[in-house]
This record gives C-alpha cells, sequence and structure tokens, in this order.
C-alpha cells in the first residue's frame, strides 16, 4: 500500500461476509500471537476463518493500536521511523481467526520497485482475501484522512466492511477531537463504514475499537450493520 490506490469502487459479490467460523466461542485479543510474515501472495497463510487487517500512513500508529488491542506492548514491532513494517504480518488469536499488520503507505523513501509491488501484492488482497472480514484505516487525528486513505476506501467502496481509527486522541482536545470525527463521519458513504478514536497512552476508545473487531470476528454477528460510534 505504499502506491496510489484505484478511486473505482469495486463490488466482489463472490466474498461472503457472513461465512463465520462455526463452533467457536468468545474472542480474547490478548491472545494474539505472531504466526508468519510474508511478502507475496504465495506466502500468505491459508486463506480460510476469518481476518481483520489495520491498514495505514506509515507513523500513524498502526502497529501501536494492534499492540494496544491485544495489551501485548511487543506483539507488533513499533520504531520511530516511518516505514518499517515491510511485510504482511499474520497473529492469530485461536485457529481460525487472525489480525493482520499490512505495510504502511505514503513513506517518500520507500523504493518505487518497492512501491509498486506493495500496491499490486495489497490491492489483491484486499479485494480478493476470502477469510478478510474487515480493515481497520488507522488515521493520526491531527492529519486527519489523507489522498492515499481516501483512494483506499473509494476504491474498496461498500465490498468490504471499514473503520477509521483516529489514533493520538490524547493529543486534541475533547472538542477538537469531536470535530475531526464529525468531518470524518462527513467523508464516509458507505454503510459499513464507521469512526471511532484511540489514545494509546490512555486506552481510551479502546472498548470501541474492541466492539468493531468483535462485531466482524466472532459467529452470529452481522458485520453489515453500520457501527454506531459512541460520543461518550
Amino acid at each position: 500500500m505504499v502506491g496510489n490506490f484505484g478511486r473505482k469502487c469495486i463490488s466482489y459479490p463472490g466474498r461472503s461476509f457472513n461465512s463465520n467460523p462455526t463452533g467457536i466461542m468468545s474472542i480474547s485479543f490478548k491472545q494474539a500471537r505472531f504466526v508468519t510474515s510474508a511478502f507475496e501472495l504465495s506466502q500468505l497463510v491459508a486463506d480460510d476463518g476469518a481476518e481483520i487487517a489495520f491498514a495505514g500512513r506509515s507513523n500513524a500508529g498502526k502497529s501501536s493500536a494492534i499492540n494496544c488491542l491485544a495489551r501485548q506492548k511487543g506483539l507488533c514491532k513499533t520504531s520511530k521511523t516511518p516505514g518499517r513494517t515491510q511485510l504482511i504480518n499474520f497473529f492469530e488469536l485461536d485457529q481460525d481467526r487472525r489480525l493482520v499488520d499490512l505495510p504502511g503507505y505514503g513513506f517518500a523513501k520507500v523504493s518505487k520497485k518497492m512501491r509498486f509491488h506493495w500496491n499490486q501484492v495489497l490491492t489483491a488482497f484486499l479485494l480478493e482475501r476470502q477469510a478478510l472480514r474487515g480493515l481497520v484505516i488507522v488515521v493520526d487525528i491531527r492529519r486527519g484522512i489523507s489522498d492515499l486513505d481516501q483512494g483506499l476506501i473509494d476504491m474498496l467502496g461498500d465490498s468490504l466492511p471499514l473503520h477509521i481509527l483516529l489514533t493520538k486522541a490524547d493529543k486534541l482536545s475533547r472538542s477538537a477531537a469531536l470535530r475531526v470525527v464529525a468531518e470524518t463521519e462527513a467523508r464516509l458513504a458507505g454503510q459499513k463504514q464507521s469512526v471511532s478514536t484511540l489514545s494509546i497512552l490512555t486506552r481510551q476508545g479502546l472498548e470501541s475499537l474492541e466492539k468493531v473487531c468483535r462485531q466482524w470476528l466472532e459467529p452470529g454477528s452481522s458485520i453489515q450493520e453500520k457501527t454506531t460510534k459512541e460520543r461518550d
């Protein structure tokens, strides 16, 4: 995702959003453990079960958000240097459910060759992956949705549930944060698109993120329904 995304909304009726794994009870994000990394589509884990992917611009706090969700500081490697995530990283919650950390995009020092590679690989992953139940797009609340973020949102349209996670919420006042949330919601046209905030420092907003992820991953839940953000 280190390249430009197409602006065309594409529908993939073949993807079954309600084919959740059966026989699985309550989910625990604390149990997340690293499984493997992939550079090519051929290296991906088997396309079965259910997955949630995390995407976002480099340095938006994507890896930190996954660590916060799993309550494990060292699950995803974080760095002050943007663009360190260069592989698709899979984290297993149980035998049927996974979290996926995608390479960050928008970092200028990534080579054109690498940018093209990830654009091709991740576009195919996001549009064709049958196990994918939803995508969390991590956005720095101080910067808002970028052109690259918007391109990704437009490309997926309603073919996949999306959640915009506005990180670093503690950097803004409550009123300023609510204003950004309202502006972000106004930019989302899909019925399966939602917004919430998160502070890694205080964990404020973690419950809302957990709610979205459980809705997508747990059996019998309807991920077709748009998530309502709690403002209080």
